[in-house]
């Protein structure tokens, strides 16, 4: 949906421009042998996965499914227990393909910069490509091209070396970039057609089904806020003694101060019986104890 797209769209814009403030203020290759792999690697990738789980956790999808994994298997005949699976593992592919929106930008966005990737791979560029030096040995070899990403600390004999080698690596990690992208977008399409193709509604009967599930769950939403504060406002007039937000209060409780001790304190989720919960302390309260004690009553001019 319009909705989706968009939401990918901001993911990826907001992707680039972290990675370009992460990339200006973060990153300094160490221009050293072993290190520079490890730096360059750890810039590509952990961001990455950070971004992705990070992906997995805001997604809606992951808790109902992670949280709702029991339902899907209590009392379910072999017949449908296939179906149940296949359910689980479309959902599974919708949330992983949302959830790699951010990590595939930045690992694209930072191949085309380049600058990570040679970084990384600086010290392990063929020999042929050195040969200013011919009959230095390997170490001092590597130890020197580790140096390339660091023009300051190159010598002026090797410059164009440097340049030539530059060169070579940011164009490897530029067609790595834009092949990743073409990957990303070809799957993407693919995934899409054969989700059509295998669907069971026709595209109009596909759309009213979507607006219905979107206009449910909105409802839904806004039964859920207005029912757990009329709920919760039931418990909290027992507790004071009054509504809030009534222009009409003729009196109030003053609560004892052993029930200011049972609903103060580290609130859990309680089961009462096999059906129902106590949501928190003062839940608990509300439903245990009688609403007894001193009232005050209100002056009117007050």
């Amino acid at each position: 949906g319009k909705e989706v797209v968009i939401a990918n769209a901001i993911i990826a814009i907001l992707t680039i421009g972290g990675q370009q403030l992460f990339s200006f203020f973060t990153f300094s290759c160490p221009c050293h042998v072993g290190q520079n792999l490890i730096y360059g690697l750890a810039f590509l990738g952990v961001p990455a996965l950070i971004l992705l789980i990070v992906g997995y956790a805001l997604n809606n999808q992951t808790w109902r499914l992670v949280m709702g994994k029991r339902s899907h298997f209590e009392k379910v005949t072999s017949s449908n227990r296939l179906l149940k699976c296949k359910l689980v593992c479309f959902v599974l592919c919708s949330i992983t393909g949302r959830a790699l929106v951010a990590p595939v930008t930045w690992l694209a966005v930072t191949l085309i910069n380049g600058s990570y990737y040679i970084c990384a791979v600086s010290a392990y560029v063929p020999v042929h490509y050195y040969g200013a030096a011919p009959n230095v040995t390997a170490s001092e070899r590597s130890r020197i091209l580790a140096t390339f990403p660091c023009s300051q600390l190159v010598p002026p004999e090797l410059t164009r070396v440097r340049d030539e080698v530059i060169l070579l690596l940011r164009y490897q990690s530029q067609v790595a970039g834009w092949l990743l992208i073409a990957v990303v977008v070809i799957t993407v399409f693919l995934s899409y057609c054969l989700a059509s193709c295998f669907s069971p509604l026709s595209f109009l009967h596909f759309r009213y089904w979507s607006s219905y599930v979107h206009n449910e769950q909105e409802l839904f939403d806004e039964a859920t806020e207005q029912h757990s504060r009329l709920y919760a406002m039931q418990h909290v007039k027992k507790f004071f003694g009054f509504v809030p937000g009534s222009g009409n209060v003729k009196e109030i409780r003053i609560p004892s101060l052993r029930e200011w001790q049972a609903i103060s304190g580290l609130a859990f989720l309680k089961r009462v019986d096999e059906e129902h919960y106590d949501y928190s302390l003062l839940h608990d309260w509300a439903l245990k104890e009688r609403a007894n004690g001193k009232y005050l009553r209100i002056d009117e001019d007050a």
